[in-house]
């Protein structure tokens, strides 16, 4: 998969190498109170390895993590990704068949520094990712999940738009080593053009 950015007014989304260590490092570690829910890296080891990682999967055509840059001093402040991209096994005389780029994916592995928070870099980066996925590769799906105890993310992903399915009972390792029920959203096709102007308006505000 090849490395890529989308370009907004306040942020940038660059695919996440080694550049964006420093930055990271640094975001991670100026509130790490903020990431009771989260698996962010903290200190320089463990976000080398975080980078390898994506940068490993975004190779192997699994995931596509990116750095998001703040525009108006080109700092990294935290970072998203695309993972889960999932190509269904369409038959041969099916329009969608020939396509190479993913039917359904998923957003996650979402952090920003305590100076991102309550600023427009999450939901600008929400919006470029998820116009990229609905338009450029115009997927059918777009999942979200996050630990069921994270009410302030829960509330995040329901103010863009996303609809809860349910709850995904032992669904994974929590950030806390703990084993994490995942509160489940998803936004299919035909729900876009209303979350695309509910973001847009929300980053219109004042």
């Amino acid at each position: 998969m090849e490395a890529m950015h989308l370009t907004g007014k306040h942020v940038c989304l660059e695919s996440l190498n080694d550049r964006h260590l420093d930055d990271l490092v640094a975001a991670a570690a100026s509130d790490p109170s903020l990431y009771q829910w989260s698996a962010v890296p903290q200190g320089i080891a463990q976000a080398k390895a975080y980078v390898e990682t994506a940068m490993a999967l975004r190779d192997a055509g699994k995931a596509l993590s990116f750095a998001i840059v703040r525009i108006s001093d080109s700092v990294a402040v935290g970072s998203t990704r695309f993972f889960d991209l999932e190509r269904w096994a369409w038959p041969q005389d099916h329009e969608r068949h020939w396509r190479s780029e993913p039917d359904v994916c998923e957003i996650g592995y979402t952090w920003l520094s305590r100076t991102a928070i309550r600023t427009p870099a999450n939901t600008e980066a929400k919006l470029l990712m998820l116009t990229y996925a609905f338009e450029t590769w115009q997927v059918l799906r777009v999942c979200l999940h996050t630990d069921a105890r994270n009410q302030r993310s829960r509330a995040a992903i329901e103010r863009i738009g996303g609809k809860f399915e349910g709850i995904l009972r032992a669904h994974r390792m929590a950030a806390d080593f703990t084993v994490r029920d995942s509160a489940r959203y998803s936004i299919v096709q035909q729900e876009w053009p209303e979350v695309k102007r509910r973001l847009t308006a929300l980053l219109d505000r004042p």
